[in-house]
Parts: C-alpha cells; structure tokens; sequence
C-alpha cells in the first residue's frame, strides 16, 4: 500500500507478495547520527514508503466522514483490540505521587508492559504465515506511545506509529480496503489512547514549539482531518476556530477532535496559544490547508533531525537508496 504512489504499475498486494516471499526481518535500528545523514533519509525506500503511506491514506479520507459506512476486517478488529489493552493498562497504573507536576513516573511502569508484552500483543494481529515479522514491526509500535526516559511525546511518535501501520500494510495483515478502517478506526482510537497517556501522566510535549508550533503533540490527524473537508459544501477553514461548530461535528472529523482537545487544555485565546492553527483558520479553502499542512509535516517533522535521529530501519522500512 506504501507503495502506490511511487510505483503506479505495482499494486500493493504485488508488494506484500513480493516482500514477504521468503522474507528476512530484522530488529530496526537507528541509522541517522548526524546531521549530514538527513540526506540518506529522504533518499531512502523508507522515505518514499512512508510519504506513500500518508498521501495515499490522504487521498482515501477526502470528503469522507468518520461516521461514513466502511469495511472493518478482522486484521482491524484485531487492532482495536490491542489498543484497549493499552487502554486498559492505563487504567491499572494510576498516577503515583511525586514533586514535580509533569512527567508522572507511573507512565514507566505502564511502558515496561509494553516493552514486555509488544511481540506477543502483535502476534494476535499478524496472520499465521507472517508471525515471523513481529519481532521487526513491535518496534514500532513500542516508539509510537513516547519515550520512558523524559516521559515525553511527540510527532516523532506519532510517526513511528504510521510506520507501525505502514509496516502492516507492507506483510499483508492490512489490505487496501482497509485504508478507511486504518485512519478512521484504528489511527483514531490511537489518538484516543495517547490523549489519555497525555492526561494521565502529564507527558511533556517532545521537541514542542509551543504557540509556534502546530500542535504540542500531533500532527498527522490534522492532514488526514483537513482532506475529510475537502469539497464540503458548508464548513469553511474559518469555522473551527468556532466552538459551537466544534462540539457540533467533532464526532465527525478529525480535524474537530484535535481542536476540541486543545480546547480543553489550554486556557486563553486560541489566536494566543495555537498561533499556527489561528493562521490556518484564514486560508481559503480546505484543499488549500491540506496541500500547506502536508508542505509542513514534511519540512518541521520529517526533515528535522532531532525528530529523524530516532526513527529505525529495518528490511521493512529499509534506510537502502530508493531503487531507481
């Protein structure tokens, strides 16, 4: 599925087929260490599979509603079920008492369960013959909930998430016509499960730009929330920043969700505290605010070094040159 956009004549299947046919995985590392590597990266088969995996996703969303009817498989099913367990977790380790307000040290013991239990969680989900690759795609998934060192989270996590999804996609498990399940379902309940992470224990914003920044703590839910409003015949980019349109729709798009989020967690004027998202609100029409957001991922996120010296390779998101 990665792969759509950049090889037309291969469908994604082909690419699953072709990827996992006598498959050697591999435990993902980090290969960028330096600044210079940053050209490695967006040369890279990872680069050009993961921008894939976004824009592809991005066009499957257009004009489409969360509420809209669409194919739940039971590789989805399956999903949801591991991310209530995560859910669960949270549940079961409440916030201990400590001085300092954020950063609650709770959230490492939530993650040594993760860290524990990530490979089998995923086998539940990885159809039998694919077993395999859940030593390679569990490392994915263990960077996307933040990091237990600074008990921080941002859009770097974000992103291992997508190539969680990504790696999903590219052994089979996730079809083609999953893409709707993927963003409305399974990528939604996620941004369910890293906002009560967020709240429970008080994670500091990773790499966070504050008012300059577009969101403390993600990204993707803004691209995929725009393209939902593209074409609609009433909402305007103008009307978010409007709280009676927000808690009218939210349940609807995305995009809502994440400014009824903010809502609730800042105080002040939304042009004081969310400046880039008070700026967004004057652009014209919602295709517009999608090609600019997806501009910005691209430049503040995929092409800065302290998010990129994180990311890992493996042979699913492999750091090898795109083959011509």
């Amino acid at each position: 599925m990665a792969e759509t956009e950049q090889q037309p004549g291969s469908s994604p299947e082909d690419d699953a087929s072709e990827a996992t046919a006598g498959a050697v995985y591999m435990i993902p590392k980090k290969e960028i260490s330096m600044v210079p590597d940053m050209g490695k990266w967006k040369r890279s088969q990872a680069y050009a599979d993961y921008m894939g995996f976004i824009l592809t996703l991005n066009e499957s969303v257009k004009g489409k509603k969360l509420t809209c009817e669409y194919k739940v498989s039971e590789t989805v099913e399956k999903l949801l079920d591991l991310l209530s367990t995560l859910d669960q977790w949270i549940n079961e380790t409440p916030p201990v008492d400590q001085p300092s307000r954020f950063g609650n040290k709770a959230f490492r013991t939530w993650f040594s369960k993760l860290d524990q239990e990530a490979e089998v969680l995923l086998s539940a989900v990885l159809p039998a013959d694919k077993a395999a690759a859940a030593s390679e795609i569990a490392v994915y998934l263990k960077e996307s909930v933040g990091n237990p060192t600074r008990i921080d989270y941002g859009t770097g996590h974000e992103a291992a998430f997508a190539a969680f999804l990504c790696c999903l996609c590219k052994v089979g498990a996730l079809k083609v016509d999953d893409q709707l399940a993927i963003v409305f379902k399974v990528f939604d309940r996620y941004l369910s499960v890293m906002r009560k992470l967020q709240k429970t224990y008080r994670m500091e914003p990773a790499g966070s730009q504050g008012v300059w920044g577009l969101d403390d703590f993600q990204f993707l839910p803004f691209i995929w929330g725009s393209s939902q409003f593209i074409d609609h015949p009433t909402l305007e980019p103008r009307h978010f920043i409007n709280e009676r349109v927000v808690n009218e729709h939210h349940q609807e798009y995305m995009f809502l969700e994440c400014i009824k989020f903010i809502n609730e967690m800042k105080t002040g004027p939304f042009a004081e505290h969310s400046n880039q998202l008070w700026n967004i609100s004057a652009v014209p029409t919602w295709s517009k605010v999608n090609q600019g957001l997806i501009k910005m991922y691209k430049a503040e996120c995929l092409e800065k070094f302290p998010v990129i010296q994180h990311f890992k390779f493996g042979s699913l998101l492999s750091i090898q040159p795109v083959k011509p």
